[in-house]
């Protein structure tokens, strides 16, 4: 058995794995609202049960920086260490930054579960870029070394915004002032910067709110999924206006992340955020941001595109990262 898990700012998920001739078969999969418990430690056990089983391998993406076999989360107040875990599950353990388990993850998924915003062809080869907004914002890089991929982490996701539109100009400007100070490109592409970009459209006035749409968004639990609710089905033009600037925001960071990294392999989109507003990914806006890039237009034209749709690959990913250390 391996134990997998996907542990992130809003819930952990946990998977046991089992093979089955020569596959890896998920056995036992459960959600855990993250906030809730004081370690992760309480939720592995609250999985595992009163007779855990003999354990090969363990792995878990993380939402944060692995440096010393060590994380400290960034969304969360828990604290990972390999050989602390270890000791705990008697067995070898990896911790992967989470972008990086969904990158692994993604290298496994079929074909069906990727949808193209680009007319560019994929390659079976080259370095790709992996950028995913949920709760916060993740990159990754794919490196190919001639026989196969390699993950890469990145924190990326804390890089400063760089607006490309008066708009964007004017929503740095509201953004330094609420934060009083460095504005990172995950203050406005995530689940939190969508509603960040709606507030500012709010409060400076930039289009006339539907009443009901504002009173909704403004009481409501996720108030990012109430926005992108208004704007997929048109109700109200400002969430329209807030859904198109984040998806131009996304576009231009996924660009900037594909022009560092030379990624003609291709770009992959993951997250739980793309998957939900496909319709508006395209629409036009990303791949407009995407290609604004002035000389370098056509070369990013040549780079494929695609939303993944799977939401656990990092869970995917990570399980066959513990499968690996056991040499299974």
């Amino acid at each position: 058995m391996f134990l997998a898990g996907d542990i992130g700012g809003t819930k952990t998920v946990l998977a046991l794995y089992s093979l089955h001739e020569g596959a890896l078969v998920c056995a036992k999969e459960a959600s855990f609202p993250s906030r809730e418990h004081a370690r992760f430690e309480d939720i592995v056990d609250i999985f595992l049960g009163a007779h855990p089983p003999a354990l090969h391998g363990a792995s878990f993406g993380v939402a944060g920086p692995i440096v010393d076999r060590r994380c400290i989360t960034t969304n969360l107040p828990w604290v990972l260490d390999e050989c602390e875990l270890e000791v705990r599950f008697d067995c070898p353990v990896r911790l992967l930054n989470d972008l990086e388990a969904a990158a692994l993850g993604m290298l496994h998924l079929p074909a069906e579960q990727r949808v193209s915003l680009s007319n560019a062809r994929r390659s079976k080869s080259g370095m790709m870029a992996v950028i995913a907004a949920g709760t916060g914002l993740g990159e990754a890089l794919l490196f190919w070394d001639g026989t196969r991929y390699h993950a890469q982490p990145t924190e990326g996701g804390h890089c400063s915004f760089a607006p490309t539109s008066a708009d964007e100009d004017a929503l740095l400007d509201y953004m330094r002032n609420q934060l009083g100070g460095h504005v990172s490109i995950e203050r406005v592409l995530s689940g939190p910067g969508l509603f960040n970009i709606w507030r500012f459209l709010r409060d400076t006035e930039r289009g006339a709110m539907d009443a009901a749409a504002m009173q909704a968004i403004e009481i409501a639990a996720d108030p990012s999924a109430e926005i992108a609710m208004h704007a997929i089905a048109g109700s109200d033009p400002v969430c329209v206006h807030a859904m198109e600037m984040f998806a131009h925001i996304y576009g231009a960071e996924a660009a900037n992340l594909a022009l560092k990294s030379l990624a003609i392999g291709g770009v992959l989109v993951g997250g739980g955020i793309a998957p939900k507003i496909l319709p508006f990914l395209q629409r036009g806006a990303f791949m407009d941001g995407f290609l604004n890039k002035g000389r370098f237009r056509g070369l990013l034209e040549t780079i494929p595109v695609e939303v993944v749709l799977e939401p656990r690959a990092p869970l995917i990913g990570a399980a066959h990262m513990a499968r690996s250390l056991a040499q299974v």
